[in-house]
This record gives structure tokens, sequence and C-alpha cells, in this order.
């Protein structure tokens, strides 16, 4: 009989025992594959989520700080930029374009960005990829408002919608915007971005909704009222950050030091793609925390099946012998048990990828929707395929030391001499 079938055989014999060391190496598996796929895909997330821009803009903070509330809208700004400032680098000739962001505002969990058609127009993502729209069309107008596909697919929106925004950035607000509602004019196509949980108006909405019933005795805003904007971030003359895309690449550096030091009030100036990576430093202590926790699960995992089969070594003597009396070799033996170290390595890889694409099935649409990293269940990539590989040589070596003790047994068996 050929061995791998006498393996199977043998396994069979002990199913349960089998069974459960399979299911302890499945379980390290889809512990590291998770990891694994949870760091590609939220490393994929960060580096695909803006480009196209040289610079992004906004106050005086550290750059990390600064791409995390602008762009991944994740934490509060200190301060706002006056809409004065704004003008004043945007006329800059240097410029290609400017697209302005103006947070502060919520609906019903997710982000409100004040922004202008140059948004739709210019803003990439991923490999360079435009918005592109589901249904609908860009804003007209101060009463209309365009949603990411998430928040279209979680809420049901559809075109035409009326809502209200509502001030602060806490999920739950209680200063709604009750006397400025507006209508869906646009759905964005998914992009797996910040973008598609976010809801976008336009700058003169944003005003609209947090200036004063109008009064007899009100004019219009002071220069006051444009300087106070530096200090408070969600006052209506005030914007958050702004991208800026230059004419000339080789300008970018001069232009960051420029806005850095420029004297109208405290700007901060970051190229995007040089934050992303530091952010992604930051992030990598503990990812690559996580995955020397995800292999010593799968170390654990190797050494159970290995003490499971030395446990048993001194049960299976007898089996032993009677491979010995029917003819089989030491190599033999040890050929057959090394082959059931692998049947047991193969199933519990395996099993591990169908628990995982299980898993990600069940938890995905929770994981994408309050952390933003989309996981989307299939079969194994590279990176997959040398970790997988790496785990069943982990458990070939494993499995040598109840082997070679086998082939040890089974030859002073077959040199004793019985009288």
């Amino acid at each position: 009989m050929p061995i791998h079938l006498l393996a199977l055989k043998s396994l069979w014999s002990r199913r349960y025992v089998a069974g459960l060391t399979m299911l302890s190496i499945a379980l390290s598996v889809t512990l590291l594959l998770g990891v694994q796929r949870l760091r590609s895909e939220a490393h994929d997330g960060f580096t695909r989520t803006i480009s196209g821009a040289d610079l992004l803009v906004g106050p005086r903070t550290g750059p990390i700080n600064l791409l995390l509330y602008a762009i991944f809208h994740i934490g509060d700004p200190d301060r706002g930029i006056s809409r004065a400032t704004y003008d004043i680098i945007a006329a800059k000739r240097s410029i290609a374009w400017t697209i302005p962001l103006s947070l502060g505002d919520t609906h019903r969990g997710f982000t409100v960005i004040g922004t202008d058609e140059n948004y739709f127009r210019h803003y990439r993502y991923g490999g360079s990829e435009p918005l592109g729209f589901a249904r609908g069309n860009a804003f007209a107008g101060s009463d209309d408002v365009v949603i990411g596909s998430e928040v279209a697919g979680h809420l049901g929106y559809t075109l035409g919608q009326r809502i209200v925004l509502s001030h602060g950035l806490a999920a739950v607000s209680f200063a709604d915007h009750a006397s400025h509602p507006l209508h869906v004019v646009g759905i964005l196509r998914a992009t797996g971005t910040p973008i598609d949980r976010t809801v976008h108006v336009t700058l003169d909405a944003i005003s609209a909704m947090h200036l004063p019933p109008p009064s007899p005795f009100a004019g219009v805003a002071s220069s006051d009222d444009q300087t106070r904007a530096r200090a408070d971030p969600y006052s209506p003359y005030a914007l958050t950050a702004f991208l800026v895309r230059l004419k000339s690449p080789q300008m970018i550096f001069t232009a960051q030091r420029a806005i850095n030091g420029y004297r109208g009030e405290p700007l901060t100036a970051v190229i995007p793609a040089v934050a992303l990576q530091q952010l992604w430093e930051v992030v990598g202590v503990a990812e690559k925390a996580l995955l020397v926790v995800s292999a010593l699960a799968v170390a654990t995992g190797v050494l159970g099946m290995a003490v499971a089969m030395l446990a048993g070594m001194n049960e299976r003597r007898r089996e032993m012998a009677i491979l010995r009396a029917v003819g089989a070799r030491p190599g033999q033996i040890f050929a057959l048990l090394m082959s059931e170290v692998t049947v047991l390595a193969l199933g519990g890889l395996g099993l591990g990828m169908v628990l995982l694409n299980l898993l990600i099935l069940a938890f995905g649409s929770r994981l994408a929707d309050r952390y933003g990293v989309i996981v989307r269940p299939g079969l194994p990539d590279a990176q997959d395929v040398a970790l997988l590989l790496l785990v069943l040589a982990a458990a070939g070596v494993g499995g040598l030391l109840p082997a070679i003790k086998a082939y040890r047994a089974t030859l002073a068996d077959g040199l004793t001499v019985r009288v």
C-alpha cells in the first residue's frame, strides 16, 4: 500500500486527536493570514487614499496629525485657516489648482466636507483614478449634497433624498441644521477610501448653515470675523485645509518652504506621499507586533502537533511492530510519520483558509464601516502563499522529532534478537 494512503488510514484510526490537531493549526493559520490580509489592505488603503496633489496645507501642526484629520477624518483640528489666506495662496502663478476642505459637521456619524467643484474635477486616488458618479452629478448650489457609496448603502439614500446635517464631529449631535436641509444630487462610485464614507457640500452651504439668522442690524462679514476664523476651526469663514497642485513638480520644496514661512498666519505644508510614509511607519510598529504574535500562534500550533504525535508514540508501538513484521523498513516508518505530518499540515492550511474567508464574509462589512479597511474573501495571493509554505516547512520541522524517534525505535526493534 502506498505510504500516503497508509498515512490517511492511520490518521483516520485516530481521527479525533488528528482533527483537534488539524483544528489548532487551522486557527493559527487563520490568525496569521488574517493579520497579513489586514496589513496588506490597510497599507493599500493608506497609499491609495490620495494621489495627484503636491502639497496638503493646514494650520500649524504635525504632518501626521494634519494628514489624519484632513484626509482620513480622524481627530479634530485645533485651528482653522482663514479664507483670505487661502485666496492669497491659491492665486499664486505657480499653482495649477487647489481644493479647499472644510470640516466640522457630520450626518448620522458620517463626516461632512465643504469644498468646491475642483474636488470632483481634480481629486485623485489610487493610481491617479478620478472620482466618478454611480448616479447623479456634482453639486451645483448650496442646497445640493453629494454622498459617498458607503453613505448611500448604509443609510439607503437615493437621488432626491432630503437630509439635514449636524454640527460637530461626534457620532451623536444635538445641534442639527434643520433650517438648511439639503438634497442628494449625486452618489459617488466606490473608491475604497474615506471618500466612500463622506458627505460633500459646497462651501456656501457650510457658511449658510452656521451663520446666525439675518438681522436688520447685521451687515456683511467684517474683517474681525475673518480674523476670528483663524482661532475657530469650525467658523463659517475658516477652512480646515486645502490641497495644492503645482504647475511644475520641481517647485514642490520651494513652495513648501514658502507656505511654512507664511507670515499672515501659521501654516503647515506637507507632501502627502511623505506624510503617508511617516504615518505607515508609526502604524507599522503595531502591525509588526501583531504579525509576531500570529507567528507565535503558528509555532504553538506546530509544537502542539509534535507533542501530540510524541505522546502517541508509546501507544503506537504495537502498530509499528506490526508494520515491521510485515516487512516495513525503518525508512518507510519515517516516511509514514512525515506523511502524517504533511496531511495534518495541509488539512490545517486548507481549513484555515476556509475559516478566514468565512470570517471575512461575516465581519468584513463591519470592518469597512467602522475602520475603513476593506477586506474581501478570495484565494491567497503571493504573500499568503509564501506564508503558507513557511507554515508547511515549520510543520515539517516539527514532525521530524517524532519521525526520528519512530525510526530509531523500529530500527532497534529490528536489530533485537528475540528468544
